[in-house]
């Protein structure tokens, strides 16, 4: 009689611990960015998480900027991590055709939330990275030709934050021709 009793025990005892301590898998993809699930992956290294103690609720200050500053945002307990929810390029259009620009290209790219202070933003225009400064700017000496545009988010440590879809786009030049 005494052994099913230890064991039902143990038992017991081996349930109640599983309740104090929580499994979680942590991995880092292709991107850098680093990654938790209840659930195992392909990669992913175990880490045992102790059952935390309630949290006693904490004054928030009010602040009058839009945007919450990056140490605000990283100091805040419980806050989620900065992350921008959309890039594209908005000006030129993918598979746009543009015509006479005299080879200035006006860039606009659409970026939610707003860009963040200290972030910056880099263009790969043709494959050549150029940073600029904010979502609206001008690429110069652009001629005739087929195009491709594609801008990044890099916060203020140089981690890439957000990439666009690269934008193929064509310019055209009409050409006068001298009378005869």
């Amino acid at each position: 009689m005494q052994k099913p009793t230890i064991l039902i025990v143990s038992l017991l005892g081996l349930l109640a611990s599983s309740t104090a301590l929580a499994q979680a898998y942590k991995w880092t993809d292709d991107e850098g960015v680093v990654h938790y699930s209840d659930r195992p992956q392909p990669g992913a290294e175990s880490v045992e998480l102790a059952e935390s103690a309630p949290r006693r609720p904490t004054a928030t200050r009010q602040s009058s900027a839009l945007a919450p500053s990056p140490t605000d945002a990283a100091g805040a307990e419980g806050a989620e991590p900065f992350s921008y929810e959309s890039l594209e390029v908005a000006t030129p259009a993918a598979e746009e055709t543009l015509w006479n620009i005299e080879g200035i290209l006006n860039v606009s790219l659409a970026l939610s939330p707003a860009l963040r202070p200290g972030h910056q933003v880099r263009v790969y225009f043709d494959g050549n990275a150029r940073a600029v400064t904010g979502t609206s700017f001008q690429v110069e000496e652009v001629y005739r030709g087929v195009h491709n545009i594609q801008a990044e988010v890099l916060d203020e440590t140089g981690k890439l934050m957000i990439r666009s879809q690269p934008n193929r786009f064509y310019v055209q030049q009409n050409t006068i021709r001298p009378r005869r």
